[in-house]
């Protein structure tokens, strides 16, 4: 009997502590589905949408030349630095001119002494004078080829480019890029020794795709925006390529004025905006991914979220224009709350509470 009566006894405690349990779980289970999930909304409207094409472009001078000495000799002269401004017709650098100035006045005594000679031989023919309205010109051709005159003459005009070529004079205004040597240093004629940029305006070229040809037209408005400094620069598309390249893209050029802090070479976004009337905008924050789908939650008054499948038709940086899924049978109207924060980890039907 003693046995029994244990035996019972453990049985009760058992079932007793079986009930606490259980009890025990069905609170945290109510405690549970309870539980709101904090969130908040806006009431969806009908609204102008910008639709935004974005796309990486890259700015290219309108005006870029090489320049080169046309004549070789030492560096005797640097005005200028990389990275200077100079203005159309400033001397950049010069050369050792001593050589150029020698062979110009050998050339030029040159030429005195043949014009005697050819004076000498038109004296010997019965005329008296050089001008060339009072000799027939086919003998003052003669003339001027056996005296070695025209010859001289021209000697003349080389002698007096090479004078002029030891000095580099910026054929426009700009800013001065890749200067390498230094003064006294060997430069050969023909190489390059900078470069000159006219940076007051660039040209952004960047390409698009085919099916976006159609939002685009010259003179458009775009955004232009370094990714080095982030600051927006506006823009007008100067040329459409009329051809679709092998990859399916289109190339499009537009201008953009300089404020002093864009450089030729430089990677930057393309922004182009187009208005769209009459959509329902939302923010991106309000669109999921759910299988591969694209959804967004509608809050009702009792404090519920319903999962809603939708289209998006459009985008810029922050918002979607979207239309209700007309596969999945959904609605999507204006007036409808939607939940744009605090959805990432919601279920059709959970409970919610606006913050």
């Amino acid at each position: 009997m003693r046995y029994i009566a244990v035996f019972f006894q453990i049985c009760l405690i058992y079932a007793c502590g079986s009930k606490t349990s259980e009890s025990t779980a069905n609170a945290e289970k109510r405690q549970y589905t309870e539980q709101k999930n904090p969130v908040t909304v806006i009431v969806l409207q009908k609204s102008p949408f910008r639709k935004e094409l974005v796309n990486n472009g890259k700015l290219v001078a309108l005006r870029k030349t090489d320049l080169q000495f046309r004549v070789g000799e030492q560096l005797e002269k640097l005005s200028f630095k990389n990275g200077d401004y100079v203005k159309a017709g400033q001397v950049i650098a010069g050369l050792a001119p001593f050589t150029f100035s020698q062979q110009l006045g050998n050339a030029e005594i040159q030429l005195k002494r043949n014009r005697m000679d050819m004076q000498n031989l038109l004296i010997g023919q019965g005329y008296t004078t050089l001008d060339t309205t009072a000799i027939p010109p086919k003998i003052y051709e003669i003339a001027s080829v056996k005296s070695g005159y025209a010859e001289a003459y021209q000697s003349l005009i080389s002698a007096k480019f090479n004078f002029e070529s030891v000095k580099l004079v910026a054929p426009f205004s700009g800013v001065l890029a890749n200067i390498e040597k230094k003064l006294y240093d060997r430069v050969n004629a023909g190489t390059t020794f900078c470069t000159l940029i006219d940076d007051s305006e660039f040209e952004v070229k960047f390409r698009i795709v085919e099916s976006e040809v159609q939002d685009i037209h010259l003179n458009d408005e775009v955004q232009i925006s370094p990714f080095s400094n982030k600051k927006m620069y506006l823009g007008q598309i100067s040329e459409i390529n009329p051809v679709i390249d092998e990859n399916g893209m289109v190339l499009v050029k537009a201008l953009v004025k300089n404020q002093g802090e864009l450089m030729d070479g430089m990677n930057v976004k393309v922004i182009i905006s187009k208005r769209i009337p009459g959509q329902l905008v939302v923010p991106k924050s309000a669109v999921l991914l759910r299988d591969n789908q694209e959804v967004l939650f509608k809050y009702t008054k009792d404090g519920v979220a319903y999962w809603t499948y939708i289209q998006t038709l459009a985008e810029n940086t922050t918002s979607y224009s979207v239309i209700a899924n007309p596969d999945k049978g959904a609605t999507l109207a204006p007036g409808d709350t939607i939940i744009i924060s605090g959805n990432l980890n919601l279920a059709h039907e959970s409970k919610v509470e606006l913050k």
